[in-house]
């Protein structure tokens, strides 16, 4: 066994193959310790890119459905408050209307009333007139006395007739309204008839 072991002396092209060999291993074992679902910086830069600008589409999304939404529900709420307005304007038209038909029948009503009363104060004081129109003349002989004797009797239901007065006159007086008997009893007594059917006044 020889007393020294001499080392082999390098030369430079082998130092270079040397450093070639430590660097590509150096790279294998960094490249084997990266787990295989990593990405590298490169790749997953646009990824997160993709992702930030997919999140901003779906916020603009929720934000305009949103929006839609309370504009809905600001033209129901709208709606129903014009269709409120509008129940409470007819509301009153129809009370107003009411009210007014009221007023004017009250105030028909108060005008026939009051036509009625003057109609019937016109016809009491016409009355009177009508009855002194309406009054029955008679003419001032025998004829006349006899009809208006008449008149009498039917109004007191006296029974009679023209041609029966007609005969008991010209029998006690012959039509004379002065005729007056001076020879009866009655005139033996005081009390003499007179007149057309020779009354005596006791």
């Amino acid at each position: 066994m020889p007393k020294h072991a001499h080392s082999p002396t390098l030369t430079k092209h082998h130092k270079i193959a040397l450093a070639g060999v430590a660097t590509i291993g150096a790279a294998a074992l960094a490249f084997s310790a990266v787990p295989s679902s990593a990405k590298t910086v490169t790749s997953g830069a646009p990824e997160t890119a993709a992702k930030a600008a997919y999140g901003t589409e779906q916020v603009k999304d929720v934000t305009g459905s949103v929006t839609d939404r309370l504009a809905l529900e600001n033209v129901k709420v709208e709606a129903i408050a014009a269709a409120k307005k509008q129940a409470a304007i007819a509301h009153q038209l129809h009370a107003a209307h009411v009210k007014q038909a009221h007023a004017a029948h009250v105030q028909h009503v108060a005008t026939v009333n009051k036509t009625a009363a003057q109609q019937a104060a016109s016809r009491s004081a016409q009355r009177p007139q009508i009855q002194l129109v309406a009054a029955k003349t008679y003419a001032n002989n025998l004829d006349g006395w006899i009809r208006q004797a008449l008149d009498i009797m039917k109004a007191k239901g006296i029974p009679g007739s023209y041609s029966g007065l007609h005969r008991n006159i010209m029998r006690e007086s012959s039509g004379n309204p002065n005729a007056i008997n001076n020879w009866d009893i009655n005139a033996i007594n005081g009390i003499p008839s007179k007149g057309l059917l020779q009354v005596s006044a006791g």
